[in-house]
């Protein structure tokens, strides 16, 4: 019979001499600053737009907390001295639809996505859908890709997967729609429109239904 608590010992040791051995990048030292920087960012925006409010500053905090966790989640771990890998390309990518793939991964792929389809309408709240699930696409690209090269170059822990592509896509869907879907009543889309980084939000007749309608529509605002 096998001592799992031995195996558990000698595991965490060997991670332990790891990290030592091959130099992994500290987490917090990159995404505290990383953070901090787009909540900054974002607060100089609104307070040079005059748009900034404790609501507003809520969302700046939110894309703040949500640009850390990204990188934190999705980036590392990642060694400097640890040598590149000369495995195959194709090893760290998988690009066959649903091979292998866990309901729970799936879960967490579309509710890590869901607070973008929910934040970029606050944010730029005059463009359609289909240019917030573009930004959804985007930004998910742009972590699989990091993922391929950080696996290559800096032995990062992760591969690159189309089926993580394809359930951010659900996520970030399904946060626009439960956004929309709460703006239908008058008065959460009244509440709603005091997050929204525009002027104009708290004009809108009646009581934000026109927001909602416009970016689900795909007509422009302004």
């Amino acid at each position: 019979m096998t001592d799992t608590s031995s195996v558990g010992s000698d595991s965490c040791a060997g991670t332990r001499v790891e990290r030592v051995l091959f130099g992994e990048v500290p987490v917090l030292p990159v995404v505290v600053p990383l953070g901090g920087a787009v909540l900054v960012g974002s607060a100089w925006h609104l307070r040079r737009r005059g748009l900034l409010t404790a609501p507003r500053a809520a969302v700046a905090l939110a894309l703040g907390v949500y640009a850390a966790g990204i990188v934190a989640n999705t980036v590392f771990p990642i060694f400097l001295d640890k040598p590149a890998s000369s495995a195959r390309w194709t090893q760290f990518v998988n690009v066959t639809p649903m091979t292998g793939y866990e309901l729970g991964d799936a879960a967490m792929n579309v509710c890590v996505f869901v607070p973008i389809g929910a934040l970029v309408p606050l944010v730029v709240p005059h463009w359609p859908w289909w240019r917030v699930l573009a930004v959804a696409t985007v930004l998910s690209l742009s972590i699989e890709v990091g993922q391929y090269a950080t696996a290559h170059l800096l032995a990062g822990g992760h591969v690159t997967d189309v089926n993580d592509l394809t359930f951010n896509m659900v996520g970030a869907a399904l946060g626009l729609l439960v956004l929309a879907a709460l703006s239908t009543a008058p008065v959460v889309a009244r509440l709603i429109d005091r997050f929204r980084w525009s002027k104009s939000a708290q004009h809108r007749e009646p009581a934000g239904r026109g927001s909602t309608a416009r970016t689900l529509s795909g007509r422009d605002s302004t």
